[in-house]
């Protein structure tokens, strides 16, 4: 396979190189979006804002729904937590997979799979037949869906686009992504209130059959083919050893990790905010979802000007990240939480979409798969484990005090890695030198 005419096909390793002693001017206005200019990548960009408002469609009508089947926010991070926990114990298989096979085909049988599973949920709605734990099943079976699929999908982005373009794909997808979390929970809560559940989830599945005619559109010959790894024994272990050798991915994998157990447990914090803080129910869960998005889609907009992505950055981002959302505990009324919300969704994206682009960044496109599941095994395995952490802890304190933990635990975590990080350079009296480095 050739890349597109027009495209320089670079090494991605020296696109972030650790050694650059300027800084590199913002791209023009003209190319915020360059990675657009792409046929195949545009094709998935289209079905992406409405697979992904669909998507959020869903999670917010599951979160909801097993509430109101069980009435406790404990349940709700069950749930969020039998989604992610097959990542969490077999994620990194999932990247060996995406190592070794064609992406888009592995995509291809995803999305099927996935529409498949909202479909049943639609059917079990809509006939009033639906017990939580069918929920539970569902919830189970779609997170070995993402075992596959998430690195999969990771690695596609850059054989869509060349690693010329793949920082600005990155944040495009990112934005793409909130784009459907800014819809998705409104329209969620409209339906909810109007007709129930059942109506967002048969959405969400015909959402998935346009992904996968989007994906058979797409013309092979102009993809970047990655390399495809042979069936070997160690391969699972190489991607770990790469990782723990490269100080930029390791200390990144370990921001992640906090952020996702602590921090990234919206569904269970909103939904104690709405039912037991604000009293705003079903419409006002899917607008706090919304708000977030506000914040997040802005934060990934910013994201694509960004010219190059450092350590530093990435600890100031989750320090400050973790500050706003223990403000947002200590919020008075609605309008400071809503604005604490709109904070929280900018500094996440401002962090993930960072985080996302120096691992993807420096990994070798031979290996990218195998690192991109460590990096989703963290991401979506932590969420898994602080689903049901945060959902005990909001029953026992109280949304306002769980909050506060959510976000002071990786506030401090972040200041301890610069700490670290600090001791570790060689100059003493340049404590960030590692920082800026790598």
């Amino acid at each position: 396979m050739h890349p597109p005419a027009g495209d320089t096909l670079t090494r991605p390793e020296t696109a972030n190189t650790p050694d650059s002693t300027s800084r590199p001017a913002p791209p023009p206005w003209r190319d915020t979006f360059a990675s657009l200019r792409i046929r195949n990548y545009r094709l998935f960009v289209t079905s992406q804002i409405v697979a992904n408002t669909g998507l959020w469609m869903q999670r917010v009508a599951q979160d909801w729904l097993v509430l109101q089947l069980t009435h406790s926010p404990a349940a709700v991070g069950l749930t969020v937590a039998l989604q992610f926990t097959p990542m969490l114990l077999f994620g990194l298989f999932g990247g060996v997979l995406a190592d070794r096979h064609s992406k888009r085909m592995l995509l291809i049988m995803t999305q099927i799979t996935a529409g498949l599973l909202a479909l049943t949920l639609a059917v079990l709605t809509l006939t009033g037949t639906i017990q939580v734990w069918h929920v539970y099943g569902v919830a189970v079976l779609l997170g070995f869906v993402t075992v596959v699929d998430n690195p999969a999908r990771q690695v596609f982005v850059n054989e869509m686009v060349g690693p010329q373009h793949l920082r600005n794909a990155i944040s495009v997808n990112s934005s793409i992504f909130q784009l459907g979390a800014l819809v998705g929970p409104a329209l969620a809560g409209v339906l909810i209130h109007a007709v129930g559940e059942g109506w967002s989830f048969g959405l969400n599945a015909l959402a998935c059959g346009g992904v996968v005619a989007t994906l058979v559109m797409m013309r092979p010959a102009e993809l970047f083919a990655s390399p495809v790894a042979e069936r070997a024994k160690g391969q699972m272990r190489d991607g770990l050893r790469f990782a723990a050798t490269q100080p930029r991915i390791l200390w990144t994998v370990i921001l992640v990790g906090f952020v996702a157990v602590f921090g990234m447990n919206m569904p269970v914090l909103l939904t104690a905010f709405s039912t037991e803080v604000f009293h705003v129910g079903a419409g006002g869960y899917g607008l706090f979802n919304s708000l977030v998005a506000v914040g997040a889609l802005s934060g990934a907009l910013a994201s694509t000007r960004r010219t190059r992505i450092r350590l530093r950055t990435l600890v100031v981002a989750s320090a400050t990240f973790g500050v706003v959302e223990a403000i947002a505990g200590l919020a008075p009324g609605r309008i400071a939480f809503s604005l604490a919300l709109i904070a929280i969704g900018a500094a996440t994206l401002v962090f993930l979409t960072g985080a996302n682009s120096l691992v993807q960044m420096t990994a070798s496109v031979d290996i990218r798969g195998r690192i991109m599941s460590l990096y989703m095994l963290v991401l979506l395995g932590g969420q898994a484990i602080g689903g049901v952490l945060m959902g005990r802890v909001t029953e026992a304190l109280g949304p306002r005090q769980a909050m506060e933990i959510a976000g002071l635990v990786p506030a401090v975590a972040s200041m301890a890695v610069a700490l670290l990080l600090a001791r570790r350079s060689a100059p003493a009296h340049r404590p960030w030198h590692l920082l800026t480095q790598e």
